[in-house]
């Protein structure tokens, strides 16, 4: 294998132990054909170089990395789903794969999905359709291309077995993913070892992850390590809650398996975008209640950091963890305004009460039914933007004496230069709302036709292109710290 000087493996979690993950041996596929590579990320990480015969051997047959972990590991955790307590779960249909750092330093995760059974797959195969490594491809790209801390879709085959599954069309293909992740360790992590009540196994937990992912704290011990570890946590979710409503993004199953304590957005499943701002608007077919609901994210994303906050009172005082929990709110609202106005292109500063204006921004948008990201689309640089505002196909909307209060404060804002690219000469935005996900999936079920796939991804780019000259959201891989 061609080894870059980039790559620098670093098994780190693998040496917690056993106690920890169990070592399991990948499925093996009758096909391996590529259908996705992340090049942008892979030269990040030092694995560029690869050609194609060996990309398939380490991201379809799982063959080790060069000084990474010899055998995957399938991480084991409870947590609740949907507001139940489950201690039956873990990788189920996963595994980390291996670990490295990136340009940066930072410690980052090779996780997949699909890749086989494992002693937590209960009933499943262990096998993920093609369609939801597609669905998941798309996820990861719109969001990082909105700011959203997300995990990267690093690899995508297609695996040629025919999977049975009762939410949709059977038999279907396979496929199996390898996405790129800051940490792969869940609120649910922490459940296990409070439910087993292993205080050793929680503090070789929280030493593990203040050493790797957050080592300003490693100078501390016992349970100021465990109140800054669950402080960091709290910060970084709620970062990660604003960025998904500023995106109008709903993910759908918020449980504290999916929640990781690194903040980062990852497990797309029944994950979509708002066409229009609805507050009870759900992604997955199965929330009856809306307890996942576009509007009530940051307030599921606060209960699972409660849980992860009552795991860690196994060896830490409540009084200590409580402070970091009540700082959600604020962290929240500060993120919040940071990403709308990151979004718009201008200084959140340039507005006397950002508080109000959003309020009213969001109220708005609400009652209009304006487009989603039409909206944001039409007023990028504020009021640098008026005249395109004018040729939108929103433009009756903006014309409305509704809109007077916000057209004013959106004539304050002004940054021209947040227009400057290409892509904000278009009419209208890329958006990846289900029916286009759909449209893209259509082509291929039907007749293999991957060009709207490819078409939407480019497009996808061009958007990042155009986003890159927005302010610092808060919310960005630049903001984790390294070592």
């Amino acid at each position: 294998m061609p080894v870059s000087p980039q790559y620098r493996p670093d098994p780190a979690f693998a040496r917690l132990g056993l106690e920890f993950a169990d070592p399991v041996a990948p499925a093996r596929f009758p096909q391996h054909v590529l259908r996705r590579r992340n090049q942008v990320w892979a030269e990040r990480v030092g694995l560029g170089d690869l050609n194609n015969s060996e990309w398939e051997a380490h991201f379809a047959r799982f063959a080790p990395l060069p000084g990474n972990m010899p055998d995957p590991l399938a991480m084991r955790y409870h947590g609740h789903q949907f507001r139940s307590y489950n201690p039956n779960i873990g990788d189920g249909r996963g595994f980390l794969y291996a670990q490295l750092r990136d340009e940066r330093g930072r410690l980052l995760d090779l996780g997949t999905k699909g890749s086989g059974q494992t002693p937590y797959s209960r009933f499943g195969d262990g096998r993920l359709t093609l369609k939801g490594g597609v669905r998941e491809v798309l996820a990861a790209e719109m969001l990082e291309a909105l700011g959203v801390y997300t995990s990267k879709a690093f690899s995508l085959f297609e695996t040629g077995e025919a999977l049975v599954r009762g939410d949709e069309p059977s038999p279907t293909r396979s496929s199996v993913l390898v996405r790129l992740s800051h940490s792969h360790i869940r609120f649910g992590t922490f459940q296990r070892l409070a439910y087993l009540e292993r205080p050793d196994l929680m503090h070789a937990l929280i030493e593990h992850a203040v050493s790797a992912y957050f080592p300003r704290h490693a100078h501390l011990s016992g349970e100021a390590r465990a109140a800054a570890l669950f402080e960091e946590a709290t910060a970084a979710n709620a970062r990660l809650a604003a960025s998904w409503m500023a995106a109008g993004f709903v993910h759908g199953v918020l449980n504290t398996d999916n929640l990781n304590i690194t903040g980062e957005s990852f497990d797309y499943g029944p994950w979509r975008f708002l066409p229009a701002s609805e507050p009870g608007f759900t992604a997955a077919y199965f929330d009856e209640t809306g307890l996942y609901a576009f509007a009530r994210q940051p307030e599921a994303v606060s209960w699972a950091l409660g849980q992860l906050g009552s795991a860690l009172s196994l060896i830490c005082p409540v009084a200590k963890l409580e402070a970091g929990l009540g700082r959600f709110a604020e962290i929240y609202q500060t993120a919040l305004r940071d990403q709308v106005f990151a979004r718009l292109g201008v200084a959140a500063s340039a507005i006397e009460s950002d508080v109000s204006f959003l309020q009213d921004l969001f109220s708005w948008m609400t009652e209009s039914k304006v487009g989603w990201d039409q909206f944001f689309h039409d007023w990028r640089g504020g009021g640098a933007s008026s005249y395109r505002a004018s040729q939108s196909p929103a433009a009756a909307l903006y014309a409305e004496p509704s809109f007077a209060t916000l057209r004013h404060g959106l004539e304050a804002l002004a940054n021209a230069e947040a227009t400057s690219h290409p892509y904000f000469q278009r009419t209208s935005p890329v958006s990846l709302v289900i029916d286009e996900v759909e449209k893209i999936w259509a082509a291929i079920a039907e007749r293999d036709d991957w060009s709207l796939f490819e078409a939407k991804l480019a497009d996808i780019s061009k958007l990042r292109d155009a986003m890159a000259l927005s302010p610092s959201s808060g919310c960005n891989a630049s903001d984790i710290e390294t070592r």
